[in-house]
């Protein structure tokens, strides 16, 4: 099992060598931090989301998921229900 270098290999290697190390991690960092400023950009974040609201609404075959949108729409009933509820009690007094 390799562990962490040793003072006596960080010795027997160049400093080129040592550079040409440093000038990859620098690379794979770079590259890192572009590819999460991607993900990060707003417009690949909108993106993502819209997507994601289409499969919650359409399969996979682009069929509306009715029994989903029934569920949200009656969930939205619902709330409105109590909303009017509450203010119809709140008026009361």
């Amino acid at each position: 099992m390799k562990g962490a270098p040793t003072v006596s290999d960080t010795q027997a290697r160049t400093a080129e060598q040592i550079e040409a190390d440093i000038a990859a991690a620098r690379a794979r960092l770079a590259s890192t931090v572009d590819e999460l400023v991607d993900r990060a950009h707003p417009k690949n974040v909108a993106k993502r989301q819209v997507e994601q609201a289409k499969l919650q609404v359409f399969d996979e075959r682009g069929q509306l998921r009715t029994q989903k949108i029934v569920a949200v729409g009656g969930a939205a009933v619902g709330v409105l229900a109590v909303l009017l509820l509450v203010r119809r009690l709140v008026g009361r007094r």
